[in-house]
């Protein structure tokens, strides 16, 4: 009865040691708030920074997209604040276009980029990077002003400490960012720009909290990461960042200096990712601490590039990992694979060499899958509960507006299945099945996915050593001593796992929280061994696994009762105004946080007479969304295209046609179909030809003032017939969408491009 006792009690205490983790990895996940306390001249201060943000906002928080009268009034008061502190700028002023990824999309505007003199010197300079547009919902506070005041007094701190610097460092802060990387590309266009660059060290924003991450290097980084470590107070990167970044549909400026080969630094926030491109992006949202840290990692790297020679940062690659913002363990990437075998080598040479008993194949089977049915089985309950908080709310994604039951539910849960798997091994075989997969997991991802192997190799390096250790001694693993080696053990999985779930939360909100139960998987079954080593009995299992499964049901169904958004975190829903041609206008509302398609309206706007519509945007190809007629509201002259020339010469086809907007066009969208088999653009002195893999239809967007008429040249791979549709787009509703407007609730705002009026029209070629 004692040691039944005994062992769930052990359960109980390895619980509350799992969440004690998960509570310091999400403490150690924000900066923290006594570091932005006053700091003298030659130090960055996020209180001066905050103060400089106050004077370039202007009287009013609005946004200051490429082209509108804000984004000037914006330009003016940065140049402005760059006098005050003494330092010269100029602007560059061109029109380009930049073909979006792998996307079949290209955009253009006339951008405005702010050029800063900072340091003065000679050769290629040190390039302080952030941008100053908005989108059209929002005033970017955080995306990307705490970039602009960030590179201020980064620069005004770098003056007062009036250090000899190897090389000048200048500030280009540039114009269109949000409209598809505008001012880079226009900056990178330029020759005579283009040749002052050295290296760059860009800040952005996709939240407006959380740690400022280095997520992202230049190839080649080791040298950079080393740099890094030496120069900054609180480390926080990883190199999974860079790997998963490959795969994501983002970019930043920086995006285009890396493909220009530039050595590169890239620091973002992205806490509190719900005022990402929203009117919640202001100042009173922007953590001061999250400011601080921002300012500490430029200055830092900045400082230290001003005495380091270029050639010095050229290197391989590393992978790495940062450990509660004060150590950064790396290693070469081509000794990844290498370290990981050694590493599984040792594991397997101390699971040979333990005490314990002796080999019988069924137990050995079962201790092999034990791991697979843990990551299986926690996938599967963030699956269920999901779905469960999903049939109760109604809404996709229940745990939007209030996570923690959700969270806590999932807490419940994986450990639940972590108790559930903990009777299919003995001491020796749960030992050595945690860790030899896990050394497994990090010779496979060492070989395919480098970036992601320290998660796996660096814990298991540390388990290897400790396990040989104690493989032999009187008690092996058994033992007080063995015991203390697999705690220490699971101690260092759990504290890189855990950080992993938090900072995964933290970039990406609960809504892939499924899979959120991997990286928690991983940590927890290091503390398997834990529990085989004092089993319960098998009453004691079932009640406290019952117990758990119990609680984290609950918490699914108390999520479920939970409305999905409130006016702290509302919906994202835009309004438009959509007429095309002759046909009868209509409202849409939709989530601009979909691509090409939408979440249900609020009910509110049900009841006002929106239904759902596979093709809202009458052909030009932007996905789903509600509508409802617009029968009360005024005519408008549509936008009007002519085809100029129209030439074909055997199986290709040269066509240029001028396409006009009225004097109030925000951008202008023409879609090319892609059936049109586009094989070459050009606009303005801009060219493109796609790429072979260049898909579906091609939309171009013009996002400037000066788009309203645009003259296009296409070359075709297409003879036969063809429709394309174009629009003028106009951001903000006008005084008759009042009442449209009313029926969007407080739990509710728009978002990215936001409210507006789209002017649809289509041309035909023959």
């Amino acid at each position: 009865m004692g040691s039944g006792m005994g062992a769930v009690a052990r359960a109980v205490v390895l619980a509350l040691v799992a969440l004690g983790i998960w509570f310091l990895s999400n403490y150690e996940s924000q900066p923290h708030k006594q570091n932005y306390a006053a700091k003298g001249a030659t130090e960055f201060s996020a209180i001066r920074a905050n103060a400089a943000l106050g004077r370039i906002r202007g009287p009013k928080e609005i946004p200051d997209p490429v082209s509108s009268d804000n984004n000037a009034a914006v330009r003016a008061r940065i140049q402005k604040e760059f006098a005050d502190i003494g330092v010269k700028t100029s602007t560059y002023k061109a029109f380009t276009c930049n073909a979006w990824r792998g996307f079949s999309f290209i955009a253009c505007a006339t951008v405005t980029d702010i050029i800063a003199e900072v340091v003065p010197g000679e050769g290629k300079a040190i390039v302080l990077l952030a941008h100053y547009d908005s989108v059209p919902a929002g005033p970017g506070a955080s995306d990307d002003k705490s970039g602009v005041v960030t590179v201020l007094e980064t620069a005004r701190a770098l003056k007062a400490r009036a250090a000899q610097s190897k090389h000048p460092v200048i500030a280009v802060i540039t114009d269109g960012e949000e409209a598809g990387l505008l001012g880079a590309n226009s900056f990178l266009q330029n020759a005579a720009l283009k040749a002052r660059v050295g290296v760059v060290v860009n800040v952005e924003a996709r939240g407006t909290r959380g740690q400022s991450l280095l997520f992202q290097t230049s190839p080649g980084d080791s040298k950079l990461i080393d740099l890094y470590a030496k120069s900054v107070p609180v480390m926080a990167t990883s190199s999974l960042y860079a790997e998963i970044y490959k795969f994501l549909p983002n970019d930043t400026d920086l995006t285009l200096f890396i493909k220009q080969g530039f050595p590169s630094f890239n620091f973002a926030f992205a806490d509190n990712v719900r005022y990402y491109h929203t009117p919640m992006d202001t100042r009173s949202n922007l953590s001061r601490a999250t400011l601080q840290m921002h300012g500490d990692n430029m200055l830092g790297v900045v400082s230290a590039l001003e005495q380091t020679d270029y050639a010095s940062l050229k290197g391989g690659n590393d992978v790495y990992i940062s450990v509660l913002g004060v150590m950064l363990p790396r290693i070469a990437e081509s000794l990844a694979l290498p370290f990981a075998i050694l590493v599984f080598l040792g594991i397997g040479l101390a699971a040979w060499l333990a005490r314990g008993e002796p080999f019988a194949w069924k137990p050995t089977l079962l201790a092999g899958a034990m791991p697979l049915v843990l990551i299986v089985g926690c996938v599967a309950v963030g699956f269920l509960l999901t779905a469960i908080a999903k049939m109760i709310s109604g809404q996709p994604d229940p745990t939007y507006a209030y996570p923690m039951n959700m969270r806590i539910g999932l807490g419940f849960g994986v450990f639940a299945v972590t108790l559930l798997v903990s009777r299919m091994a003995t001491l020796r075989g749960a030992v050595s099945s945690v860790w030899l997969w896990m050394a497994g997991f990090g010779v496979v991802t060492a070989a395919f996915l480098p970036g992601i192997s320290p998660y796996f190799t660096f814990p298991s390096f540390i388990a290897a050593i400790l396990l040989l250790t104690t493989a032999r001694t009187k008690s092996g693993w058994s033992g007080t001593v063995g015991q203390v080696a697999l705690a220490v053990s699971a101690l260092g999985a759990l504290i890189v796992w855990e950080a992993l779930v938090c900072s995964g939360e933290t970039l990406m909100g609960l809504s892939l929280h499924e899979l959120f139960t991997v990286p928690a998987a991983f940590g927890l079954m290091t503390l398997v061994p834990l529990l085989a080593a004092r089993p319960m009995s098998r009453g004691g299992w079932m009640a406290l696994t019952g117990a758990f499964v119990v609680l984290s049901l609950g918490c699914a169904v108390a999520m479920g009762l939970q409305p999905a958004y409130s006016a702290a975190s509302p919906q994202r829903v835009n309004i438009l105004y959509f007429a095309k041609g002759q046909d009868k206008p209509f409202w849409i509302a939709a989530s601009a946080w979909k691509a090409k398609g939408t979440e249900q309206v609020p009910a509110s706007m049900l009841k006002a007479g929106f239904i759902y519509k596979e093709d809202a945007y009458g052909g030009l190809g932007l996905g789903s969304g509600y509508v409802a007629p617009a029968n009360d509201a005024p005519s408008f002259q549509m936008p009007s295209a002519t085809v100029m020339s129209d030439k074909k010469s055997g199986s290709t086809r040269t066509v240029r046609i001028a396409v006009h907007g009225s004097s109030d066009t925000s951008a202008l969208l023409f879609r090319i179909p892609k059936e049109a088999k586009l094989t070459g653009f050009a606009t303005r002195g801009q060219h493109y030809d796609p790429p072979k893999d260049w898909s579906g239809d091609t939309m171009l967007e013009c996002s400037s003032r000066d788009c309203r008429d645009l003259d296009v040249t296409l070359t075709l791979g297409s003879t036969g017939p063809l429709t394309f549709d174009f629009a003028e787009q106009r951001y903000g509703l006008p005084p008759f969408g009042d009442k449209i407007k009313a029926t969007r609730p407080d739990t509710a705002f728009a978002s990215q491009s936001g409210d507006g009026i789209i002017l649809a029209n289509e041309v035909k070629l023959p």
